[in-house]
């Protein structure tokens, strides 16, 4: 009878957990998330055949440098519009009214945008490993994920202050040529945002390149922390957002 009772309490929670993803999931991509994927998809497919034509010699670097697109078009949406899907939607209202209900349902929510890229961008990694060339799948994709999580943490923060999707995405794209500009100056440094661990430079040892690497992923994690705990600090200001 416990047992039974037990099993009954565990399936109406995990279908609670479902509901709530799949209703998470239409709210932050705005019903568009097939659409996203398809996009990317394609945008990858592209690139590869690009790649093949124009670089018969590529290697994993090359490969990360075409894995780093669809990933950040994956990100770029839920991350730049979902303050304004909210305000459009009416629910600001709602997470406004329950104390420090937002946070929890914006942490959450980044939580599930940047696991669902993830999950993406491995089965992406698995195409270009038989399609491509053979490369750690893992790797390659945990390696993606830092710059990701950078750029989609700045991007939640930048739209906790604009708090308009189209006003966010003109700065985002005004920072991302920015940092693209920075990333020829910083390229061979850590703190360069497009860091490519694989390209390692021409007479350069591969164990400084590898100490270069790992200062560069602290420093990222470190950033997207800091953008993460500066968009929910900006969550506070209910009055900016209520107007």
């Amino acid at each position: 009878m416990d047992n039974a009772i037990w099993k009954s309490k565990l399936k109406n929670r995990t279908d609670l957990v479902l509901k709530m993803a799949r209703y998470n999931l239409k709210i932050i991509f705005a019903g568009r998330f097939f659409w996203f994927v398809l996009a990317s998809l394609v945008f990858y497919i592209l690139l590869s055949i690009q790649l093949v034509f124009n670089h018969p010699g590529f290697n994993s670097s090359d490969v990360y440098g075409i894995l780093f697109f669809p990933g950040i078009l994956l990100v770029f949406y839920p991350t730049v519009f979902g303050i304004q899907n909210d305000a459009d939607s009416r629910i600001l209202e709602i997470l406004f009214g329950i104390p420090d209900y937002r946070y929890k349902v914006w942490l959450i929510r980044l939580f599930m945008i940047f696991l669902l890229t993830w999950a993406i961008i491995y089965l992406f990694c698995w195409i270009g490993y038989f399609g491509l060339i053979p490369y750690p799948v893992f790797n390659m994709s945990f390696q993606l994920m830092f710059p990701i999580l950078f750029l989609g943490c700045l991007a939640f923060l930048v739209s906790t202050m604009v708090k308009n999707g189209n006003g966010t995405a003109v700065v985002m794209i005004i920072i991302g040529v920015f940092l693209l500009m920075m990333g020829d100056v910083l390229g061979k440094t850590q703190w360069n945002v497009f860091h490519n661990p694989y390209d390692i430079p021409n007479r350069m040892n591969e164990m400084v390149w590898a100490q270069i690497s790992q200062k560069n992923r602290m420093f990222l994690s470190i950033g997207s922390v800091v953008f993460l705990l500066g968009g929910l600090t900006n969550l506070q200001k209910r009055e900016k957002f209520l107007k």
